[in-house]
């Protein structure tokens, strides 16, 4: 039975590994979706732009840190693109506090904490001229 928890504790491990979840919310009027590798990162506005909406993002399981950070900075991209933004101005990266994961085999009870990642942005318009 030791052997069963410590194959749930891996297998657990190795499903949460690759989750990050985001959302948008459209703040102008609808724009037709993009694909995610049109749209580019800012840390500073744009000289000019037009602010389509708010994005965030998590990546909760699985990875080194930096491999956390990939996938929620990805979704934001994902999120953006979905909302028509051909960018994101980034408003904020950091930590959140994350759940908790566990079970229990045989006479064995496991549990590990699983710390977040999360960023949030501006979804934004920038012409191309």
């Amino acid at each position: 039975m030791k052997c069963f928890a410590a194959w749930l504790a891996i297998g657990s491990a190795v499903i949460l590994s690759g989750c990050a979840t985001g959302s948008g919310v459209a703040l102008d009027a609808p724009r037709a979706a993009i694909s995610p590798e049109d749209v580019r990162l800012y840390t500073e506005p744009p000289a000019r732009y037009v602010v389509i909406g708010l994005v965030d993002a998590t990546s909760r399981a699985g990875g080194f840190q930096r491999a956390k950070m990939s996938r929620a900075v990805e979704e934001l991209k994902v999120q953006a693109a979905k909302l028509g933004a051909n960018g994101v101005l980034i408003e904020s990266i950091g930590d959140t506090r994350g759940g908790m994961v566990g079970g229990f085999g045989g006479s064995m009870m496991y549990a590990a904490h699983v710390p977040s990642k999360s960023a949030s942005g501006k979804a934004i318009y920038v012409p191309r001229d």
